[in-house]
């Protein structure tokens, strides 16, 4: 499970995960009996680390409820997500064949509840995504720097929650998670990339 130690900080706030181009973001809540405030993220900042801008396009919310399972999905676009309600196990594998963390997946607790990690994390685009809902409902918000109606679906994949390559360790088994019909057809890395396992 991912740990954002000093040595990994590579901006205030910002860590370095072992997957090319997955961030997280750490956030403070300043609390009193009226609620709470968070900062989430400072995107001048995120950008100055990747060199890049990161520009939102369009935001969207996903509500699952508990024991839903949704991924592994990878997009073509880069993406900043968070939980603000309820808690996830998420797992990120990074399924692009020209990385250089091919094949690897970081995990971890994230959203509201006391053992979870506040805040949010930027996978950039190829990277698989997914979470298995350990405290819901979970709201899931994401940012993304295209528009869903237009962006290009080229190289959108969905791989197999259960790839043995991967071997994600669920803290649900199949028996008890939520799964879409596409999720449960969906492929294993090796399926999608054979020539990477010779």
């Amino acid at each position: 499970m991912f740990t954002p130690t000093k040595d990994l900080e590579v901006a205030h706030g910002i860590f370095r995960t072992q997957l090319a181009g997955l961030y997280f973001i750490a956030s403070t809540k300043q609390s009193d009996d009226r609620g709470y405030y968070s900062e989430l993220v400072r995107l001048p900042e995120l950008d100055a680390i990747r060199n890049t801008p990161f520009v939102v396009a369009q935001v969207n919310i996903a509500r699952s409820l508990e024991n839903v399972a949704r991924g592994i999905h990878a997009e073509n676009w880069n993406k900043l997500v968070t939980v603000t309600n309820g808690t996830a196990f998420c797992a990120f594998a990074d399924i692009r064949p020209e990385s250089q963390t091919f094949g690897q997946v970081e995990t971890v607790l994230l959203g509201q509840s006391t053992e979870a990690l506040h805040g949010s994390f930027f996978i950039e685009k190829g990277i698989g995504n997914s979470l298995c809902v350990t405290a819901g409902p979970v709201d899931y918000i994401y940012y993304v720097d295209a528009l869903y109606k237009d962006r290009d679906t080229t190289y959108d994949r969905a791989v197999s929650l259960f790839d043995p390559d991967l071997a994600i360790n669920w803290p649900l088994s199949k028996e008890e998670m939520i799964i879409s019909d596409r999720d449960k057809d969906a492929v294993t890395v090796q399926e999608l990339f054979p020539e990477k396992y010779v």
